[in-house]
């Protein structure tokens, strides 16, 4: 289980202004500014959940991975998983936690993935017989096995990803940390990921938080968000409880002839050019005939179609509510 209560990190970062002189005033005088990564941060995550965590840049989501995986301490604050003070004994914790970030590589550039992994066994001291078990059934499930031969520097992306994914997961941890796993991966790519993460999960019970601007990973992957922003937890709930909350609203994409759409109260003109526009309404408020009655008396509509809100929309709507 992990246990996060009251969390808090302040980072102090140095500032001047650009040209030679500010530069050589820094040298005698440095101004710094203070910014609070984390205020306050608290939840509680339970054994076999896949949880998105998301959130604007800069909100939080990276550091609090860090204080998680125990790369960092926080100022203030407790976190415990299973039992551990994650930097206070980082030996014993990192056997229990696989960390994927993806924009950085745990994988040696210039020597096969197969090296790597075997690198990696000797660091977490896996058995050999445990290792050949459970990296033959990575290969196998992330369809790696040519890969493997290949230095991680001559691997596209998406393959590389795959590696880097088997690579945390060589010493059996019980939680897995995603940070951006899909990041520049093609759709296939994307697929494959997402599909091996459920099965991980449904079949070993590997805990799973998930960070990612990719909603589409959190719409698959988890059933649960934690919504971060201005580094403090600001909603936490079942992903399908916030599409219902949700679910009064339609997106109508019109082709019509004339200059531009009218405007209307609790009318939200998402886009209007060249005769195609782009609403949003609330139907609580206005119904979807009623809207289409008042924008008919105006212009001429040749084209239509009515959709709900996806999960993009949704977490935009809720970056709108909170206001970050």
């Amino acid at each position: 289980m992990i246990e996060l209560k009251h969390i808090s990190k302040t980072f102090r970062v140095a500032k001047r202004e650009a040209g030679i002189k500010a530069a050589f005033q820094s040298f005698f005088h440095r101004e710094y500014t203070e910014i609070h990564a984390l205020q306050d941060v608290s939840f509680t995550i339970n054994e076999g959940e896949m949880v998105g965590y998301i959130g604007p840049n800069g909100a939080g989501k990276s550091s609090t991975i860090k204080i998680m995986s125990g790369v960092m301490s926080p100022d203030s604050g407790e976190c415990i998983i299973n039992g551990r003070v994650p930097w206070k004994d980082r030996a014993n914790h990192v056997q229990q936690i696989g960390v994927v970030f993806g924009q950085r590589s745990q994988l040696w550039w210039d020597v096969p993935v197969i090296d790597s992994f075997e690198l990696i066994r000797d660091i977490y001291r896996v058995s050999e017989k445990e290792y050949q078990k459970t990296s033959s059934t990575l290969i196998d499930m992330l369809d790696i096995g040519e890969m493997i031969k290949t230095p991680a520097r001559q691997l596209s992306l998406g393959q590389r990803m795959r590696c880097e994914i088997a690579a945390s997961l060589l010493h059996s941890p019980s939680i897995l940390f995603l940070d951006e796993p899909t990041i520049g991966l093609d759709a296939v790519s994307k697929i494959a990921v997402r599909e091996f993460i459920k099965t991980l999960n449904k079949e070993k019970g590997t805990t799973v938080i998930l960070t990612t601007h990719d909603m589409q990973d959190i719409e698959a992957l988890t059933d649960r968000i934690l919504l971060i922003g201005k580094g403090q937890i600001l909603l936490d709930g079942a992903l399908d409880e916030l599409k219902n909350r949700k679910s009064h609203y339609r997106t109508i994409t019109i082709d019509y002839l004339g200059d531009h759409l009218p405007q209307f109260p609790d009318v939200e003109i998402l886009k209007d050019l060249n005769g195609h526009g782009q609403i949003r309404i609330d139907t609580d408020q206005l119904s979807v005939g009623q809207v289409l009655g008042n924008i008919s008396n105006h212009v001429e509509v040749t084209d239509l179609s009515v959709e709900g809100e996806n999960i993009d929309d949704l977490v935009v709507s809720l970056y709108k509510e909170f206001e970050i």
